[in-house]
């Protein structure tokens, strides 16, 4: 066991990919030299030569093109985007190709790509480097979508990830980059539980709430403060976007009877819909209420100055939760 960033547990699942497998390369912007923007891939290069950490470019769709070729030769790619909303310009190589070969070729190619993408707000940064675009990859069908929220995740997921045959898009909550963490680095993948199992983190009885990446932390801190109100809130971790791990959430809605949803993405088809419809579906009768999305608003990302306000905070996912309990809003001025 070591106690490791997030950002150093991606970097450990990296060089341990690297180690393993001589057919993974990386390739991104800066990723090489510098270590890329956020140091996630600090040494790599030096350990493991140009030829297999590859920098780039300032070409996305040429980033997912070279990868697909990779792929298509048997290699094991994993390219980073530098920041969530770069991620556009190879949008059409991911919906196009990285998604449909598997399928348009009847499984005789398989695209074993990751696609690590460091997302969502909170670091002070502007838009085009605070999106959260996850929900346009989740329908698209060909693709496993995945987003770690504590570093032991990040280092076991990012392994399973890139061991995969399917093609994965990595979401990485880059303002949990420096929390830490117990990392086991040398459990063996066959016992660590798959990468599309969603998790309870916090037990409960009167709120079922669920979220990934970012905002999980958030909402521990939220079942934190309602247990000091007599209020017990069960957080459910998804961990997988694609598919989803419905068995966790339905088990506790039909305990709970009530349903919150949070995400930083905006309410408008984002996942915190369809996981509503999905439970609203198969659990109808165990439910109280109707499920309650917390989540950014359906606006441009905000200047990083009053992005504070477009986030779901400690204060917001307790309203959700008052909302969901038939309580009268008494979170007013709370703080994350």
């Amino acid at each position: 066991m070591m106690k490791l960033s997030l950002t150093q547990a991606i970097n450990a699942g990296l060089r341990r990919a690297l180690e393993d497998d001589p057919k993974v390369v990386l390739l991104g912007e800066d990723i090489g030299t510098l270590g890329g923007v956020f140091r996630v891939t600090d040494g790599l290069m030096k350990d493991f030569g140009s030829h297999r950490v590859i920098d780039t470019p300032l070409a996305e769709s040429a980033i997912i093109g070279t990868a697909v070729g990779l792929a298509y030769r048997g290699f094991r790619p994993v390219c980073e985007i530098q920041f969530d909303g770069f991620i556009y310009p190879g949008f059409d190589q991911i919906v196009s190709q990285v998604a449909k070969l598997h399928a348009r070729t009847r499984g005789a190619v398989r695209m074993p790509l990751t696609i690590r993408v460091p997302f969502g707000g909170g670091i002070g940064s502007p838009e085009h480097h605070s999106e959260s675009p996850e929900a346009y990859f989740v329908h698209t069908s060909g693709l496993r979508v995945i987003s770690p929220s504590n570093p032991q995740d990040a280092y076991t997921m990012l392994r399973q990830a890139i061991a995969s045959d399917d093609p994965v898009l990595y979401f990485e909550p880059k303002r949990r980059y420096h929390a830490k963490d117990e990392v086991m680095l040398d459990a063996p993948l066959s016992t660590a539980p798959l990468m599309g199992a969603a998790r309870v983190v916090a037990a409960g009885t009167d709120v079922t709430l669920v979220s990934y990446g970012p905002l999980v932390r958030t909402a521990l801190d939220a079942a934190s403060a309602a247990a000091a109100e007599g209020i017990s809130i069960e957080v459910i971790d998804l961990r997988s976007l694609s598919p989803i791990d419905y068995l966790p959430v339905m088990e506790s809605v039909r305990r709970t009877g009530r349903l919150v949803i949070s995400h930083e993405a905006g309410q408008t088809l984002g996942l915190g819909a369809e996981i509503a419809a999905t439970i609203t579906e198969r659990c109808f009768n165990y439910l109280e209420v109707a499920p309650v999305r917390v989540t950014g608003f359906d606006i441009p990302y905000p200047p990083s100055k009053v992005e504070k306000h477009h986030l779901p905070d400690l204060d917001r996912i307790l309203d959700g939760v008052d909302r969901a309990l038939g309580r009268p809003n008494s979170h007013s001025g709370m703080e994350d």
